[in-house]
Parts: structure tokens; C-alpha cells; sequence
């Protein structure tokens, strides 16, 4: 079983059915890697590799654009099965932050590497920084030039990161998720995507991917849903319960979940939408969102 978001936030018709479309292709990568006995880390990975290549989400290329009209990147991953979990933060340039947050899992020298120092590491193992420019796509070159003329609070909030959760044929449970970052933030800034318990998290019980903001950190969104299911309560109960608590204490803001146990999953946002493809028994299949 895999689900996969394409970021919570406003969608415009008109897209509507090209997120539909990538998270569908993304959601049969990863199943692609569980139907060959693959692990759920393994199929997440693939998964998020597919949605940083599109350039309708808000990872890799096509990522929101700093206040320095620059693209800084972060990614995190985390292995159920192991406990482990792995990190990149503020990376400039780099289309494909998970390659290099599943590195640093597997090596295990660190958890969570940041800006200059995750750079090299990426060099290091073989990735390199694109040309500068080539991840920027008119639609964040726009998004960019109407945030310096009106504000950053006169933009609509749109999908921002993306994110797969899964469980593989042994029962373990993985998930990433990816982004390039909100509008118009500093450069340097660490996303609540990179860093595990907000943005990313996986146990023995269950997956989780969030999507949203910095009001993520406030709940510790991610092992906030866990912490509810290890305590007993239902899967898709305990995920509308983090994001009502959530809502609480940021009520404008946008944010969403995509989590799965052993068999169950779940999607769920706060806001107009969160696209969403998922492979399960009954097949591969796609949403614009499921909302609270």
C-alpha cells in the first residue's frame, strides 16, 4: 500500500487535473517498487522522486522561490522498521533533496544536514547542485514577483511539498516528503518538511507525511498523530484530531496529513486542497483532497 500527497494549499481549477495526473504517476512508482518485493523506504523514495521532477509541485523543480529569488531545498526520511531517519536542510539548488536525506539515513553519521554543509555531503555521494535558474518555473517566478509587488499575505496559499507514506509486503512502514519551501521566506530557512516528527514520521504502528507551514511545529504534527494511534486511537480519528488541535492554534493556516498503518490509510487537510494518489487493494486511484 502507498499514498502520496502533492502539498496542501489552494488549487486552481486549471490544474487540477495535472496534480491529478503526477500523483497518480507517483503513487505507481512507489507501488511499481512494492510489487517486486521492494522495501516501503525503497517506494517512497521512488515515489517523491516523481513529484520533485513535476514541475506542478512545490518540490525540486518547481519549488517556491526565497525573499533572495533563490531555491533552497529539504527533505526527510524515516525507516519504521529501524527507527532511523535521515535529513537535508536549506540545500541551494538540489532537485532531488530525498536521494540525499536517504543517504544520510543509511550512513547514519548524522540526522539532519543544513545549507552549505548538506552541499557538500550531496557532492560527496554523487549528486551535484543544478545551473542556477533551472528549477525555477514561470508559475514561481510569478508567484515570486507578486509576493515583492502585494506582500506574502496577499498570496494564496498554494500546495507547498510533497510526501509518500507505505507499508511493504513484510508489513514495515516508511515515509518522505519533500519541498522546496513557502513563499518568500528567508534564505536558510529550515522547513518544517526536513525535520522528522513535524514533517516526516514512521514507527512499528504507522506512516506518516505532513504538508503545511511553521505552525506544524507547534503540535509536532507528524509524532502528534503517531503518539495518538500508539495510544489506541483509530488512524483516521487520530489524524482530524491533530489537525483540529492544530486549526486551534492557528486558525488561517493550511496543513495536511497523509498517514497508513498495516491496512488502513488516510488523507486529510486543512484547506480548499491537498491532491492525493494512492495504489491499495482496490487498485490506484486519485483525489483533488479530502478535507476536515
Amino acid at each position: 500500500m502507498i499514498l502520496v500527497h502533492g502539498g496542501a494549499g489552494q488549487v486552481t481549477p486549471d490544474r487540477h487535473d495535472r496534480l491529478r495526473g503526477g500523483v497518480r504517476a507517483a503513487a505507481q512508482a512507489g507501488a511499481n517498487v512494492l510489487g517486486r518485493g521492494g522495501s516501503a523506504l525503497d517506494a517512497v523514495v521512488a515515489a517523491v522522486r516523481v513529484l520533485e521532477d513535476d514541475p506542478e509541485f512545490g518540490a525540486g523543480v518547481g519549488s517556491a522561490l526565497t525573499q533572495d529569488g533563490t531555491v533552497e531545498t529539504c527533505a526527510s526520511v524515516m525507516d519504521g522498521a529501524r527507527r532511523k531517519a535521515g535529513a537535508v536542510a536549506a540545500v541551494q539548488d538540489l532537485a532531488q533533496p530525498v536521494i540525499v536525506a536517504r543517504a544520510a539515513l543509511e550512513i547514519g553519521e548524522h540526522v539532519i544536514l543544513a545549507g552549505i554543509g548538506a552541499q557538500r555531503y550531496a557532492s560527496e555521494i554523487g549528486l551535484t547542485a543544478a545551473p542556477a535558474g533551472s528549477l525555477v518555473t514561470p508559475r514561481s517566478a510569478a508567484v515570486h514577483r507578486e509576493a515583492q509587488a502585494k506582500g506574502v499575505k496577499a498570496i494564496a496559499s498554494e500546495g507547498g511539498g510533497v510526501g509518500a507514506v507505505a507499508c511493504d509486503q513484510q508489513g514495515n512502514l516508511a515515509a518522505a516528503t519533500s519541498t522546496g519551501g513557502t513563499v518568500f521566506r528567508r534564505a536558510g530557512c529550515v522547513d518544517d518538511s526536513c525535520v522528522p516528527g513535524i514533517g516526516t514520521w514512521a514507527d512499528g504502528e504507522v506512516a506518516i507525511s505532513t504538508s503545511g507551514g511553521e505552525a506544524l511545529f507547534r503540535v509536532a504534527l507528524a509524532k502528534d498523530v503517531a503518539a495518538r494511534v500508539a495510544a489506541g486511537t483509530g488512524l483516521r480519528k487520530a489524524v482530524k484530531e491533530s489537525l483540529v488541535e492544530l486549526k486551534r492554534l492557528a486558525s488561517e493556516d493550511v496543513a495536511g496529513v497523509i498517514a497508513v498503518t498495516k491496512d488502513s490509510w488516510v488523507a486529510l487537510q486543512l484547506g480548499p486542497a491537498m491532491p492525493v494518489g494512492w495504489v491499495d487493494k482496490f487498485g490506484l486511484n486519485d483525489a483533488i483532497g479530502f478535507e476536515v
